[in-house]
């Protein structure tokens, strides 16, 4: 039975009809805009650093404070909106991260772009876990819901590769501050429409907020997520590893809170169910390989082949082409009756492949590296469509905010280690590869090397530009076997700890 809606109802439950559809279709538009902040300042920094003139240590925050503060409030803005309503926390993250856009946009100081940068995390962590909840909420048909998650898993990873090319595109025709304003049009529709179409939705029952959890939570995710973001380029410094050491260790108060308060920010019956605490762990995989091979594609295409920082991002677009039609082929697999584990086994199968193919580029292996990097990221997002799907599942409606905010913190855990350790194995090969008689600088990282190649005479500076090319693709190369035998080994751990589980709606 269809009503004006456009809802069915069946035996087996409620259908979405055109108006959930339609809903998905604007919460997509932040999602995908939040997503592309992570990379949006690529192109943008040098146009930024001419005009405002910010310090070294100014830069390095006007990049880095959205990440930072986005994965430090996650779990605190996912228990929120189960308690005060995820529509709410939604609009309201919406209209601040519209105004910062617009503060960003306009800065005059670096000052100002920072505090601007700030609030757009704030109001990045209200909407990421927001839009999967609201989702869990809208699509209670198991089949539909499989097929919303994986639209959600497609834009998440589309957004981080578009932001980069967008703000290449635009500080080139127009000046920096538009790479903030294209943000506005956007949550000005998810203002207008959301409460028109969006359904608010909230634990019933959800106790008292539990205020000593959210400085915990900031002090275990953000230690860990600047030493891991540190140390592929710094090193093992002894001030990254104490800062690492310290977030474990609120990490371990952290969870010694949600296991003894009375209303924990974090349920821990959330673990209990059979198929989410394996979600968390994979996922955190995936993020892993995925971020870790960005480490040294990116700076393949820019330094190693000597293509224009808008060159190599546009050539970075043509492996997102495949990665469209992964997960709507792996909740097809899982809809046809293929054990989920065995499509999340396969994902990680083929991601070890385009590791594999990595391992063989050399120093001008375009296509080869384009090829891998399409194998590689089609791979991870079949895997995180489907564990996405069975997290989501496996936590009860009510705790849709939180079980969101734990899988999307520990895709930024997953990540920052993957740049850490493979950024770590690929910089040891390089700096034992590169000649003993180079400058010191060359020894430290490519970019370094090449600086330092330009200002040699001749020969000279052509033959350590080429041995520092060289050593960079052999430290690639190492990083791509240790990422193969990585996914190699979390396809044997998903088909063992996934087989048999099925989606159940709670």
């Amino acid at each position: 039975m269809t009503n004006s809606t456009g809802t069915t109802t069946t035996a087996a439950g409620v259908l979405a009809g055109r108006r959930e559809w339609t809903a998905l279709g604007v919460l997509m538009l932040p999602l995908l805009l939040v997503s592309m902040d992570v990379s949006v300042l690529y192109f943008a920094v040098p146009a930024i650093s001419a005009d405002l003139e910010p310090s070294g240590t100014q830069q390095l925050w006007i990049f880095d404070i959205y990440a930072f503060v986005l994965a430090g409030l996650l779990m605190t803005m996912g228990s929120l909106g189960d308690r005060i309503g995820r529509r709410k926390l939604l609009l309201i993250g919406a209209a601040a991260f519209g105004v910062a856009s617009l503060v960003a946009a306009y800065a005059n100081s670096a000052e100002t772009l920072i505090a601007a940068r700030a609030v757009l995390g704030i109001g990045g962590a209200t909407l990421m876990p927001s839009t999967m909840a609201l989702i869990r909420t809208m699509f209670t048909d198991p089949g539909q819901r499989a097929k919303a998650i994986g639209m959600w898993s497609g834009v998440m990873t589309a957004g981080i590769a578009l932001g980069s090319v967008m703000s290449g595109v635009l500080v080139q025709y127009f000046w920096w501050g538009s790479v903030f304003l294209v943000n506005l049009p956007a949550m000005a529709l998810l203002l207008v429409l959301g409460p028109f179409l969006l359904p608010e939705s909230r634990d019933p029952n959800p106790g008292r907020f539990d205020w000593l959890s959210v400085p915990l939570s900031m002090a275990a995710v953000l230690p860990v997520i600047y030493g891991l973001k540190e140390i592929p380029s710094e090193g093992w410094n002894v001030r990254y590893v104490v800062s690492i050491t310290a977030g474990l260790l609120f990490a371990a108060l952290f969870v010694h809170r949600q296991r003894t308060a009375a209303s924990p920010m974090i349920d821990p019956a959330l673990f209990r169910g059979r198929g989410f605490a394996p979600s968390v762990v994979l996922n955190l995989v995936a993020s892993f390989a995925m971020l870790g091979s960005a480490f040294f594609t990116t700076q393949y295409l820019q330094s190693v082949l000597d293509k224009s920082a808008l060159e190599a991002a546009l050539w970075a677009l043509l492996p997102s082409v495949p990665i469209g039609m992964a997960a709507p082929m792996a909740t097809a697999l899982v809809q046809k009756g293929v054990d989920r584990a065995y499509v999340v086994t396969a994902g990680f199968a083929i991601g070890a492949a385009g590791y594999a193919l990595l391992a063989f580029a050399d120093t001008d292996s375009l296509v080869l590296v384009l090829i891998a990097c399409g194998v590689l990221a089609s791979g991870i997002v079949m895997v995180i469509s489907q564990i996405t799907d069975l997290a989501m599942s496996s936590a009860p409606v009510e705790r849709a905010g939180s079980a969101s905010s734990l899988m999307e913190t520990g895709a930024e855990f997953g990540g920052a280690l993957g740049m850490a350790v493979l950024g770590s194995i690929g910089t040891a090969i390089y700096r034992h590869d590169i000649p003993a008689s180079a400058p010191a600088a060359a020894h430290e990282t490519l970019g370094g090397a090449l600086a330092v190649a330009g200002q040699l005479p001749g020969r000279a500076g052509d033959a350590l530009a080429t041995a520092a090319r060289e050593a960079f693709t052999s430290g690639m190369q190492g990083a791509a076997i240790a990422g193969t035998v990585l996914l190699a080994g979390a396809a044997v751990l998903a088909v063992r700890a996934l087989r048999g589980i099925q989606v159940a709606d709670k």
